[in-house]
């Protein structure tokens, strides 16, 4: 039975990528090209925080960190130096470096803190970055930002389409395979009950640790990728809202379901733009924003578990119900004979 519906999700999911890779042949519009593009970025954004609020149990407020160096490393690379391949790879390497480095010291220093004060160091992090952009205006240009330019690949939206989608793709599988690991497993265990997993001989730090890595790599990774679709990059990638989208879009899709990560990305991303251009049509959806808060409101209202969990729910109460009545119709069965 749970071969089958593995196989099922797989034909699933190999739909969807197969529509979406076939979606900018079809349809042209530039606005929806780039607004999809925007979807896969943070999609892979939040998978990446999924993996510590979902999967570990982890809540940080500074993630925002991480995503802000890869935006920086590529921005800064591509304004000093020619906006090639070859030294776009190079950022991408360094972002990797930078990312894996500092979650690791951050993971060390502050994992063994309870959550809410974990939480918090981060936030206090994420900031400490936030003043030094701020203020290495050589480096960074300050709160005006700059402007870089971009390897020829990258300048034409449906490669850059692609190349998002593709990349979307690829941290999907990994984190798939990732958390489905006897390593994931352990990391699942810490989330539900960190006492046991310790009392079973599990180093909890050191999987803690290792989940902070791969997710800070993975949102230096969505930074990159990020800095590029606009070609310029400014203090605002290191501020709280950009982890507050991220914790959004997980709870929205369903915290542990990486699925549900790329769907709150979508669904968080398209309700922004719908309301955005509401407000050309009357001027009460210039706030927007409040519109977008009944919407968070409504989402957690009726979807509990998030949208990809309370349909889980919905299922397994369902297959529940179907046994029962098999099991009943059965005994009725035995006793009539």
């Amino acid at each position: 039975m749970n071969v089958l519906m593995k196989n099922k999700k797989t034909v699933f999911y190999t739909l969807i990528a197969v529509l979406l890779l076939i979606y900018p042949f079809i349809n042209d519009s530039r606005s929806m090209m780039i607004l999809f593009t925007q979807v896969f970025i943070f999609a892979i954004f939040a998978m990446s925080y999924d993996l510590l609020l979902g999967y570990t149990g982890i809540v940080s407020f500074g993630h925002a960190m991480f995503f802000g160096i890869g935006a920086y490393t590529i921005g800064i690379f591509m304004k000093r130096f020619e906006p090639t391949i070859p030294y776009l790879m190079l950022a991408v390497l360094v972002t990797i470096v930078l990312t894996a480095l500092l979650s690791y010291l951050v993971g060390l220093l502050t994992l063994r803190l309870k959550s809410h004060f974990y939480a918090m160091l981060t936030l206090a992090f994420a900031g400490l970055f936030l003043v030094l952009a701020e203020k290495w205006r050589t480096m960074t240009y300050g709160n005006d930002g700059f402007t870089f330019r971009v390897p020829d690949l990258f300048k034409d939206r449906f490669d850059f389409y692609l190349i998002c989608l593709v990349s979307m793709i690829v941290v999907f599988i990994f984190l798939n395979r990732f958390t489905n690991s006897p390593l994931g497993r352990v990391l699942q265990a810490i989330r539900e009950n960190e006492q046991r997993s310790e009392s079973l001989g599990y180093s909890v730090l050191q999987y803690k640790i290792i989940a902070s890595v791969v997710s800070g790599v993975i949102a230096g990774i969505a930074g990159i990728l990020y800095a590029i679709s606009l070609r310029f990059v400014n203090t605002s990638v290191f501020t709280m809202d950009i982890t507050l989208d991220a914790l959004l879009m997980t709870i929205i899709g369903g915290v542990g379901t990486l699925v549900g990560a790329i769907i709150g990305a979508g669904l968080i991303e398209f309700a922004h733009h719908w309301l955005t251009e509401l407000a050309k049509v009357h001027w009460i959806f210039e706030r927007w924003i409040i519109f977008f808060g009944i919407i968070y409101i409504l989402a957690v209202m009726f979807f509990p578990q998030g949208i990809v969990g309370t349909l889980k729910n919905i299922r397994t109460k369902s297959i529940l119900k179907r046994q029962r009545n098999l099991e009943t119709k059965d005994t009725n069965e035995k006793a009539a004979g």
